[in-house]
């Protein structure tokens, strides 16, 4: 039922312009110890949305450091995938409806997957709630003990999760030998989860969504939409959902709209497969712009893919990630790796990405997304010093490198007994 993804090895040296000498060195130090290790990720889509995008970098440099590591992707459908999302959304909070038939369409779907789950692997990594249960279905119902080390790598903000989903969720995660959680704060106090370990998302500076672009193709591409490039841009670039809040983006940009009416807003997302409530929120967005030729609404389905991206967040006067709740928000870092300032919700990894006087500014409402957009739009200068210092603040702390390193780590302390 799992689906391996094809992936080819990257070059570690191809990252040493980006990040320097002494990072390369390190990891490669660092997966000498593990060379040959068999490793497996598993979630629960291939494309659309962070974790798919970071595997698509992370598991090719596993490989190419001498790493036997895999991605598959777990089998779901429709009422899978409605399931899951109720559940992730109960994780960061919201009150949901769930039922023992909820439950039993989860479990019936994670014990379907675990029937083709090849186990002889040293390290493997399970990724946010959707294949969480396999574990524990494998070592309860089928009695198959799997070898090697399990980690479970919750992507979302936890810290305070609607109940019910809790008490049925993070039984399954007690087997397990580790868990892994962007931040503090995330990790749920109640429960009897395995050892913690601490590691954030990073950006592939190498990719299409981040490599530099010239002038003119950036120009070619803002055109394409129909986007002026010389006119005020703001843009946000994330997932058609409630916690990502694009109908407080375009609030938001009506407010900076009347003191600087040549503005643009683009609102540009991804629509993944494992996300059945993404077109209804895409629906519900396009109502609130209201007809505005000036509030660009695209997605894949108007072949919106990474060099469209990049360039939107490069042409930005200011990129916005105005979340509600966020587990780390990849798009922050891409905006910044641009030197372009940003102005986020003060909420989950944002915080870690854009800390005080660096980078952009942290909000807590539309009135305060407004009044940052036009600070930045007004000030030029400004703008300019907070967009290279979060640059730098990236190339330190949030380049695949890093995140490389971090699982290396990892392994070779579970390897150890270090953990």
């Amino acid at each position: 039922m799992l689906d391996p993804v094809p992936l080819k090895p990257k070059d570690l040296d191809r990252y040493r312009k980006a990040v320097g000498d002494e990072p390369v060195e390190r990891i490669r130090e660092l997966a000498a110890r593990l060379e040959g290790a068999r490793i497996l990720h598993v979630n629960a889509t291939a494309y659309g949305g962070g974790v798919a995008e970071l595997l698509a970098t992370l598991v090719p440099l596993m490989q190419g450091v001498g790493l036997d590591a895999h991605w598959e992707v777990m089998f779901g459908n429709d009422d899978f995938y409605n399931v899951t999302k109720a559940m992730h959304n109960a994780l960061q909070g919201m009150e949901v409806a769930w039922t023992p038939q909820m439950e039993k369409i989860y479990l019936d779907r994670n014990i379907e997957n675990v029937g083709s789950l090849d186990t002889d692997y040293d390290f493997v990594i399970l990724h946010d709630p959707q294949p969480a249960a396999m574990l524990h279905i494998l070592e309860y119902e089928t009695q198959r003990l799997p070898s090697g080390k399990w980690i479970w790598r919750c992507h979302i903000d936890t810290s305070t999760p609607f109940r019910p989903v809790a008490e049925f969720l993070f039984p399954n995660i007690e087997p397990y030998d580790a868990a892994v959680f962007t931040m503090t704060e995330f990790v749920p106090g109640e429960w009897g989860l395995p050892p913690v370990r601490l590691i954030q998302p990073c950006i592939d500076p190498l990719s299409l969504k981040n490599v530099p672009l010239n002038e003119e193709t950036q120009t070619a591409i803002l055109e394409s939409y129909g986007i002026d490039p010389l006119r005020p841009i703001l843009c946000q670039v994330s997932r058609f959902d409630p916690w990502k809040d694009p109908v407080g983006v375009i609030d938001a940009y009506r407010i900076v709209k009347d003191e600087i009416p040549e503005v643009q807003l683009i609102l540009a997302g991804s629509m993944a497969t494992d996300d059945p409530e993404g077109m209804h929120y895409l629906h519900r967005t396009e109502k609130h712009a209201g007809g505005d030729p000036d509030v660009f609404i695209l997605t894949n389905a108007q072949q919106v893919g990474a060099i469209e991206v990049n360039a939107f967040q490069d042409a930005a006067d200011v990129v916005i990630q105005k979340s509600l709740r966020e587990g780390f928000g990849l798009t922050v870092s891409e905006g910044l790796w641009k030197g372009t300032p940003l102005v986020g919700g003060d909420c989950g990894g944002i915080r870690l990405q854009i800390p005080d006087g660096v980078g952009g500014y942290l909000v807590d409402s539309v009135e305060g997304c407004a009044d940052a957009c036009l600070r930045l739009l007004q000030d030029r200068d400004l703008a300019a010093r907070l967009g290279a210092a979060g640059k730098e603040h990236v190339r330190t702390n949030f380049v695949m490198t890093t995140l490389l390193e971090n699982w290396l780590r990892l392994f070779i302390d579970l390897a150890d007994g270090a953990v």
